[in-house]
């Protein structure tokens, strides 16, 4: 019953479609966050791209434009910086900077606040058609690059100085997916803010990696976990009448908890049948 209500309503089918697409898009990129770590660094992208959102709002820009315009430039500069020091300082200091910006500008601006705090959480039952193509083509153009450079891209994971030796542009490729990440990031928005899209893309990814022994299943359970999450959470939220993009990580979260208790020979009930046999 939950789930025909969800495609009673227009504003309800759109708020669907949008759900298995970001729940795709941030499974499939995921995987490769997961296996290369960057889980720090996509939490603090997060957090960077709200003042593109802020600025945009404020020059009456289009919101995707303007965070994905302030989301590569901090792209670049953390890639350029990183070379220079530490990377995990550089990308706390400016991203958490960059977020601060956001702030600031929120607070001197009067009468927006409530408009942009959903791009903060998200607001997935208020979804346009043209949001569903923007994160279709995004979708699209996500999943072709990973089918193309998806080779390079595992290779640099597990052994970068090997994808150096062996001659591939290593630095250009690492762009490459700091760019699809901050991409995914900014399509995300609608459906669950800058501030919990990081639990989405990880959290499904993070799943199948306790499933998985390839990359190729990961990234297929990650990609079904992603959108399962983004439809059961939207009927949590139809039901009982709670935030949507809340709901949706936190299926994404139970999904995991669930999989961390379960998952055969890793898992904690596998752990403590093995120590009650000893």
């Amino acid at each position: 019953m939950i789930f025909v209500d969800l495609l009673s309503d227009s504003y309800a089918r759109r708020a669907l479609g949008e759900a298995v697409l970001v729940g795709a898009l941030c499974g499939a990129v995921g995987v490769h966050v997961v296996l290369r770590r960057l889980s720090f660094f996509t939490m603090a992208m997060t957090h960077a791209t709200f003042p593109g959102v802020v600025l945009a709002a404020i020059l009456g820009l289009n919101l995707y434009l303007g965070s994905g315009v302030f989301g590569v430039v901090v792209v670049l500069a953390v890639a350029a910086l990183s070379t220079r020091g530490d990377n995990s300082s550089v990308t706390g200091v400016v991203l958490s900077g960059g977020f601060a910006l956001g702030v600031l500008l929120l607070s001197a601006q009067a009468g927006f606040t409530k408009d942009l705090t959903a791009y903060l959480v998200g607001s997935i039952l208020t979804v346009q058609v043209s949001d569903l193509a923007t994160t279709a083509i995004t979708t699209l153009v996500v999943l072709g690059v990973l089918g193309l450079l998806g080779k390079e891209f595992t290779f640099g994971a597990f052994d970068r100085d090997a994808t150096i030796a062996v001659g591939y542009p290593a630095g250009r490729l690492d762009l490459v997916l700091l760019l699809l990440i901050e991409l995914t990031i900014v399509t995300s928005v609608p459906a669950v803010g800058t501030i919990l899209s990081v639990a989405l893309i990880v959290a499904p990814a993070a799943t199948a990696r306790l499933w998985c022994d390839s990359v190729g299943a990961m990234t297929a359970v990650a990609m079904g976990v992603g959108v399962a999450s983004g439809v059961i959470g939207l009927a949590v939220s139809e039901q009982w009448r709670v935030a949507a993009g809340g709901a949706i990580v936190l299926t994404a979260a139970g999904i995991f908890a669930l999989s961390m208790v379960v998952v055969p020979g890793m898992g904690l009930l596998a752990r403590r049948a093995a120590g009650a046999s000893n």
